[in-house]
């Protein structure tokens, strides 16, 4: 427990004399900037939890008593994961949940630091079942809201209905903007609305189901599929309710079909038995390439345009960053992905890295303006940590994903030369996995182009400053190197 509270100074005022409560009105939801303030100010006037009284939406006078005055107090100084479950928590619909959290930050605050890490404590155990149900109310939401194309809208809008249990509208919908980024569409909740229109997300008041279309046209096509995909073999009716309870069916055009697909399952799982095994059919991959070649884009801008439309391999990025420089380049250099301020630019080798790659090939004697710089992934892949985005090194098969794309895009640009810069890119040119360490130099891609394969950029950064000299010494080097080589393929 923590230390005696100290008793408050007489000039605090009556909230804050022996006995007395404080009273704090917080707009219905989840108001966590209204909290925070609060809690600053009663933490930092030496009010316990035991005298406040939180309430929601409720006008002052209640009991007699007044709402305390706003005071411009300084921040809290909690550990980070006290913060982290505040803002979790706030958007639960839990009606004691202010007080539960208050009530945590003053123990934190009378020294009990490391509370977050006692597990069996009962406000610790409380509040982490309530951040639980937080994490699966918006997984719930994520994987069974439904849009719905309104007819006749100009632009095209989609409208959902969605019925949360807890105050998560504001937390869900930065999720389907980054999905649906390209579209018009509102959610509508009993709580409240969220409304993007292809450029900024906007709150509004609540809505009802019927102002939601009870069906869109695409809905039997999506049926058809799900049906197409459903095994009858590894048909659970307990595992379908938890996973996805009744509540939400009615919001889900697929689950029409589950009653039919529920009934017909026995006799299709018995029919899949007895059914002889047949060798699979072999296609003709020769044929599927030609098909594919019929189907290729016929330019650069074009190719640009099926990827900025192509979602992201991994969920996060805010838009595909596509390469940059003129068609007929003599060299052009592939970088790994983009990085954090690429993604938010739109543009390649802008942050950092890119910055030593600029002068590094100025101290080299190139123009960048004069290369073809790109990526083999062109979409950013990270971690969040906080409030930053911490890259993370794509994998094989991510990389394989995008390939196609790159051999296209060189295929446009024509080299001369094309500079790999880092394993990822050796990788996407070349299919396999090459040390750095032994193939730097000159290399054979067997491409219509030559190559040359060096460190990427972000290598340097990553070194410890007594390395850091040399190693972008060897780095200028070898784009001298690739300087001469650019221009004797050029002559």
């Amino acid at each position: 427990m923590g230390a005696p509270t100290p008793a408050p100074p007489a000039s605090a005022g009556a909230g804050a004399r022996s006995g007395a409560l404080e009273a704090v009105y917080l707009s219905p939801g989840a108001d966590i900037d209204g909290f925070r303030a609060a809690a600053r100010r009663l933490a930092g006037r030496g009010v316990p939890p035991e005298r406040v009284l939180w309430s929601v939406g409720e006008a002052p006078g209640l009991f007699g008593m007044e709402p305390p005055a706003p005071a411009d107090d300084a921040p809290l100084n909690l550990p980070r994961g006290v913060a982290a479950i505040v803002a979790r928590v706030v958007l639960h619909s839990d009606p004691e949940r202010y007080a539960l959290l208050y009530d945590l930050i003053w123990r934190v605050l009378q020294g009990e630091r490391r509370l977050l890490e006692v597990s069996s404590d009962p406000l610790v155990h409380r509040l982490e079942r309530m951040a639980k149900a937080i994490a699966r109310d918006l997984h719930k939401m994520h994987a069974f809201l439904r849009f719905r194309r309104v007819e006749g809208s100009d632009p095209e809008r989609f409208v959902a209905w969605f019925e949360p249990d807890h105050h998560i509208l504001g937390a869900a919908a930065p999720f389907f903007v980054g999905r649906f980024r390209s579209l018009h569409w509102t959610i509508l909740t009993p709580e409240a609305s969220a409304s993007w229109d292809g450029d900024t997300l906007t709150f509004g008041p609540p809505g009802r189901r019927e102002d939601a279309p009870a069906q869109d046209g695409f809905e039997a096509g999506w049926r058809d599929y799900y049906e197409s995909t459903f095994n009858p073999a590894r048909t659970n009716l307990a595992a379908m309710r938890a996973e996805m309870p009744k509540k939400y069916w009615r919001n889900m055009p697929e689950t029409a079909a589950i009653p039919g697909l529920v009934r017909q399952a026995a006799a299709r799982t018995g029919a899949m038995i007895e059914r002889e095994p047949q060798m699979p059919v072999k296609r003709n991959p020769a044929r599927a390439v030609a098909a594919m070649a019929d189907q290729a884009p016929d330019s650069l801008d074009a190719l640009n345009a099926i990827i900025k439309r192509s979602e992201p391999l991994v969920p996060g990025a805010t838009q595909a960053v596509l390469g940059e420089g003129p068609l007929g380049a003599s060299i052009a250099f592939v970088g790994e992905q983009p990085g954090d301020q690429e993604d938010h630019q739109g543009r390649p080798f802008v942050g950092p890295a890119g910055q030593l790659l600029s002068r590094a090939m100025e101290e080299a004697g190139l123009v960048r303006a004069d290369a073809y710089l790109t990526n083999a992934v062109k979409h950013f892949k990270f971690e969040e940590r906080g409030k930053r985005r911490i890259h993370q090194k794509p994998t094989a098969s991510e990389v394989s994903h995008y390939r196609w794309w790159l051999d296209r895009e060189l295929d446009f640009v024509a080299p001369k030369l094309v500079v790999a810069l880092g394993a990822t890119a050796v990788l996407a040119l070349t299919g396999k996995q090459i040390p750095i360490t032994r193939a730097r130099g000159p290399a054979d891609f067997e491409k219509p182009y030559a190559g040359f394969i060096t460190v990427h950029p972000s290598y340097l950064l990553r070194l410890p400053d007594e390395a850091k000299a040399q190693a972008y010494a060897d780095f200028v080097a070898d784009l001298r190197r690739v300087h001469e080589l650019g221009l004797s393929l050029a002559a």
